[in-house]
């Protein structure tokens, strides 16, 4: 072989190589991940979902890949963000935030498979027609958090029997839940005897808006409803529940874990970890519809003690006595 056609060979097989792993990387299926809350409120969460995936097989970078999408609290945004992944062509949809994800989803795509970890009952919102074999193009979970509103709300009166006025603060953007949730709440109010005021906020300056009618009606307690926005702003909530003194309930642990009074719901982590399971199974040649909706087992209820005491509130013995965990 000459000099000259030897060093074309190289060169040729220089420029060839990269882009041969180019074509690699590109032929790798990927998961597109939609959430409608942020990165930052959701990176621990991925990590679990990324440890099942591993334990199955599946790691990041060497055999799949991930497109994100965040609505960071903007409902609005997740039928876009949802189209943008099935233009994408991505091998499974994995919702995160909620059954708005879940449900924009379902809206974007009836051939993609898609994994949610929702919070109501999927039959009710329409999700899927049936828990143990769903059908169709979507599966997951859903720990039912919406429906625990009154459990919540019947907390807030254990803790303090006395009270009469009760708030509650909603989001009238969660279109999927927030009359259900109003409704619940209401009519557990009346059954407890209670005037509730229900507050609302769809946006960081109103819920600041909210805590100052909180003050100005000189409420007893607060129900925090199960919400994205709420869980994403979840320090600023457990902040000015603390600075107003008021006994809140919250829908999950962390809430408490970051200072917040009482929590009541499930733990999340299970339906992380199923998320990256049922992806896997997915991509290995399942059928979505053939996997059914897990459910949890155990609701926890957590009462921080060192909160109660900052805001002097005595948490009755028979509470404590029922709380799965009791931070001090």
């Amino acid at each position: 072989m000459k000099r000259r056609e030897f060093i074309s060979l190289i060169g040729g097989a220089a420029v060839a190589w990269p882009l041969a792993a180019r074509a690699q990387q590109r032929a790798l299926p990927v998961i597109g991940l939609l959430s409608s809350r942020s990165l930052a409120v959701d990176t621990l969460l991925i990590g679990i979902i990324r440890q099942a995936l591993n334990e199955a097989g599946l790691v990041e970078g060497q055999n799949v890949t991930f497109d994100y999408r965040w609505a960071e609290g903007r409902y609005d945004r997740l039928a876009g963000l949802a189209a943008d992944l099935v233009r994408r062509q991505v091998a499974v949809i994995v919702t995160m935030g909620g059954d708005a994800s879940a449900l924009a989803a379902k809206a974007a795509t009836a051939t993609i498979p898609i994994v949610f970890a929702g919070g109501a009952d999927p039959v009710r919102i329409g999700l899927v027609t049936n828990l143990n074999r769903p059908g169709g193009n979507i599966t997951g979970s859903s720990n039912f958090i919406f429906e625990l509103e009154p459990k919540r709300l019947g907390l807030l009166h254990d803790l303090r029997p006395h009270a009469t006025k009760a708030a509650a603060l909603v989001n009238p953007e969660n279109i999927a839940h927030s009359e259900t949730q109003v409704s619940d709440i209401q009519s557990t109010a009346r059954n407890l005897g209670q005037e509730v005021t229900i507050l609302k906020a769809s946006a960081v300056p109103e819920i600041d808006a909210a805590f100052a009618k909180l003050v100005e009606m000189r409420a007893d307690t607060l129900l925090v409803a199960a919400d994205a926005l709420f869980f994403d702003h979840a320090p600023q909530l457990v902040v000015l529940a603390a600075r107003h003194a008021i006994p809140t309930v919250y829908s999950r642990r962390e809430f408490t874990a970051a200072g917040g009074l009482m929590s009541y719901g499930a733990n999340a982590n299970e339906s992380y970890r199923l998320l990256g399971l049922y992806a896997a199974r997915i991509l290995k040649g399942e059928k979505p519809g053939d996997l059914p909706i897990q459910r949890p087992t155990k609701f926890e209820l957590v009462i921080n003690l060192s909160t109660a005491r900052a805001i002097g509130l005595d948490v009755p013995p028979s509470l404590l006595a029922r709380a799965d965990e009791v931070i001090e």
